[in-house]
């Protein structure tokens, strides 16, 4: 069983454990779940920048990442540096992160935020909404193809944004009708981990233009968004590069100057 069949087998034990203590009623009740989520594909296409910043505090492939910053801090740095969007990983045994994360940052943005986790259920969408995210990640690796297309459809029908994760083209073609807004190509293969630019590429004349292109992990420099955006790409997820930094909004901040004066 590799790292990826271990994490979604773990997850489905987590959602039926919470399934049996916080019902349905209890999340559609909420007073968030009655926000009007905000677009992160409309502020990818009109952005100069493209940039989606991560609060990340470990993984299993880097293990400590950052523990020491409380997560409104890092939220409120990341909307004052001008990202598009915050990416919040909600995943506890693995990625060290809550819902009370996303909780957190919804509390002090008004930007887009994504829940990103290992999405398997209609129940976790419902927990996305109900704890202010805007926008849900869901990952063709992990969902059999006709449900991560009901599992879009159930998002988009919330009001939600649908981000669609693929690694290869096999993943890219069996997904490519789903409902939703964006597909992003994860540049790190989740079986091994390993990291190539190159992944986002090589995808990017397969992905139709009526998707916004979001290329996710491995970006740690001005110049690889140069790169991308001449093949199509808009949104590019970044965690890593500026959570290793004492300050993430400021290390944001800087990488986005630094991009407009490259542009």
């Amino acid at each position: 069983m590799n790292i990826l069949d271990k994490i979604v087998a773990d997850k489905r034990r987590e959602v039926s454990l919470k399934k049996s203590i916080f019902p349905v009623e209890q999340l559609e009740n909420s007073i968030l779940f009655q926000r009007n989520p905000v677009s992160l594909a409309d502020k990818l296409r009109n952005s100069s920048s493209g940039i989606i910043a991560e609060h990340k505090r470990r993984s299993p492939s880097k293990q400590v990442i950052n523990h020491d910053l409380n997560v409104q801090d890092v939220a409120s740095g990341y909307q004052a540096a001008g990202v598009c969007g915050m990416s919040v990983l909600t995943d506890g045994k693995y990625f060290g992160g809550s819902l009370e994360d996303l909780l957190y940052a919804r509390a002090v943005v008004e930007m887009p935020v994504l829940r990103k986790d290992f999405m398997i259920d209609d129940y976790q969408i419902l927990e996305a909404k109900a704890f202010g995210a805007d926008v849900v990640l869901l990952i063709a690796a992990v969902l059999p193809t006709e449900e991560l297309k009901r599992l879009a459809t159930f998002a988009r029908n919330l009001g939600m944004d649908v981000l669609l994760e693929v690694h290869d083209l096999e993943e890219l073609e069996n997904s490519i009708e789903a409902n939703v807004d964006m597909i992003g190509v994860n540049n790190r293969n989740l079986k091994t981990f390993e990291v190539s630019i190159q992944n986002s590429k090589d995808l990017s004349r397969h992905i139709p233009d009526e998707f916004v292109k979001v290329s996710e992990s491995g970006i740690s420099d001005p110049n690889i968004i140069a790169e991308l955006k001449d093949f199509g790409y808009q949104g590019f997820l970044v965690g890593e590069n500026f959570m290793r930094t004492e300050d993430p909004g400021k290390a944001a901040k800087d990488f986005i100057n630094e991009i407009n004066r490259k542009s």
